[in-house]
């Protein structure tokens, strides 16, 4: 895997304009969402088996983490507090090269070896969380 600096092509895709855009949509909508005093839905999985799906917390982990509440963001779901920390410090660095029009930073030349040491990490950060999830159900 190399790190490399790359000006964006004309025809070429965007990835810090897209992504920022979707979490900036996302963020606008759970906000209108609350401000209209609408509710969340319960998840199906917990309602049917009474145990906690993967993603459970999820949601109350962003609102706890958009109030400052840290600490109950991550005790919520500590795999979404994470990725909501990823999040924002990606949105930071995609206004920056957006707003400066500077080289964008890509990840390239993966080995398969790498791939796969991506993906099984991937499935023992889910994995652990899951079973602090499960762990935790009393919570939900």
């Amino acid at each position: 895997m190399r790190v490399v600096w790359r000006r964006t092509p004309a025809a070429g895709f965007d990835h810090e304009l897209v992504w920022l855009a979707v979490s900036v949509a996302a963020l606008t909508g759970g906000a209108v969402w609350i401000s209209l005093g609408l509710s969340w839905s319960q998840c199906p999985f917990l309602a049917m088996t009474g145990w906690p799906c993967m993603t459970c917390g999820t949601t109350r982990a962003t609102m706890a983490f958009f109030q400052g509440n840290f600490l109950e963001a991550f005790w919520w779901n500590p795999l979404a507090a994470v990725a909501l920390c990823g999040l924002m410090v990606f949105d930071l660095y995609a206004v920056a090269v957006l707003m400066t029009r500077a080289p964008r930073w890509r990840l390239t030349d993966w080995t398969k070896t790498e791939k796969n040491i991506l993906w099984f990490v991937a499935a023992l950060a889910i994995t652990i969380n899951w079973i602090y999830l499960l762990s935790h159900r009393a919570q939900y």
